[in-house]
Order: structure tokens, then sequence, then C-alpha cells
């Protein structure tokens, strides 16, 4: 895990950017993913678009994705997340702001969300500049509301979705958290793409995968 001296010597020396340009978690301002299958045991479809603008979190200049996920139809939660790359091309993730709606609507919970500088929180890595199998990270720092955690489980892996076959081109990761003990995610990301698949291994039944996608 990254320690607190680490992190505070990245944000002191770094010279972060909102130009995230990691391959494998690129964000060109107007790229749009949508991914579809399942969440919460329901039909899902999750659009996901870099946007133009650029916030400053704990003095960071980040880059601005908004997702809204939809089930049945309906919008059902709306995020905004943050994030920034150092120099050496590391991505940090800087916080996120998140609501689940009711079917009318309605804002009933913003519960996971989290801002670094904010009540302790801080930031973590969200990808690494140059991934190993075996490392392992935290992406969020905000305890006891927003504890994710991955580490990297394969560089040539295989991945099916209905956007394309990715044959042994694909990073894999594994994601938990400790505040969702037994729930284990499978990611899988592709060079100059992003995400192409999230797929709840152990504990649920989640399934989404790329779609579309356009920059």
């Amino acid at each position: 895990m990254i320690g607190i001296s680490t992190l505070a010597t990245a944000v002191a020396f770094a010279g972060f950017t909102p130009q995230v340009t990691n391959p494998y978690f690129p964000l060109h301002p107007g790229t749009r993913w949508v991914l579809t299958g399942t969440e919460g045991g329901a039909p899902a479809r999750d659009v996901v678009r870099v946007g133009a603008r650029v916030e400053r979190v704990a003095g960071v200049p980040c880059a601005v994705v908004v997702d809204r996920l939809y089930r049945r139809g309906r919008l059902a939660e709306r995020t905004t997340d943050w994030y920034a790359q150092d120099s050496r091309g590391t991505v940090w993730y800087f916080g996120e702001a998140t609501e689940e709606l009711d079917r009318g609507g309605r804002v009933t919970s913003r519960e996971g969300s989290w801002r670094a500088g904010v009540d302790g929180a801080r930031a973590g890595i969200f990808m690494p500049a140059h991934p190993r199998v075996g490392q392992r990270f935290a992406q969020e720092r905000y305890p006891g509301h927003a504890e994710d955690r991955f580490s990297v489980a394969g560089l040539r892996a295989s991945v099916r979705v209905p956007f394309g076959d990715f044959v042994r081109r694909a990073l894999r990761t594994r994601e938990w958290s400790p505040l969702e003990p037994g729930v284990v995610d499978g990611k899988w990301y592709v060079r100059g793409i992003g995400e192409v698949a999230e797929v709840t291994v152990h504990g649920g039944h989640d399934d989404l995968r790329l779609r579309s996608f356009t920059r």
C-alpha cells in the first residue's frame, strides 16, 4: 500500500497534470464509453464520459469524468470522478461525488462520496505507470466510507465484450474493499481504450462489458 509519506512526496514533487495519457486508462476530453450487462441483478447501461473542464482537488488539477448508471432504462446513479497523472505516468484517484436516485429521480444516498483533502481523505493510485503482476494499491483512502483496493492479476489476459475480442491483450485486476467483505470484482483494461469489462467474480452477479467506445 502507498504510505502517507510517499503520497506527500508525490503530491509535492511529481508535477500532476489533468492530461491523463496512461495507455491503460487514457482520459482524453470527449471520450465516451458505454458498458452494458447487469448491475444489482437488473439490466444495466453505464455511460462514462471525460469532460473538457479541469477541477482542482487538494490543490491538484484533475480531469473530470462523469458516470451515469441506468438500471432497467432508468437513471439510478450519477457520479463525478476526479483523476490526475503524475510525471511518471501513474494515475491517481482524487475522489468522487456519487448520488443514488429513486424512481422519481430524488437523491436517496451520497454514501461513498469522498474528496482528497477533505475530512482526512487522501488520494490513491488508480493505475500504475508500469503495471506488474502482484502489485497492490489503495485506490480510495477515506476510512469507513471509501476503501477500494486492487491488485494486478495479469498482463496478457483475454476478454470478450460486445465491442470486440481481446486475446491476450488485456490487463486484468482484482478489486475488493474491506467495507464489503466477501465481494471481489475483476476488471479488464486494454491499451488505448481503458476499462472494457467489470465482473463480480465472488459475492455478487454484476457483469458490465464495453459495447461502444468513441473519442
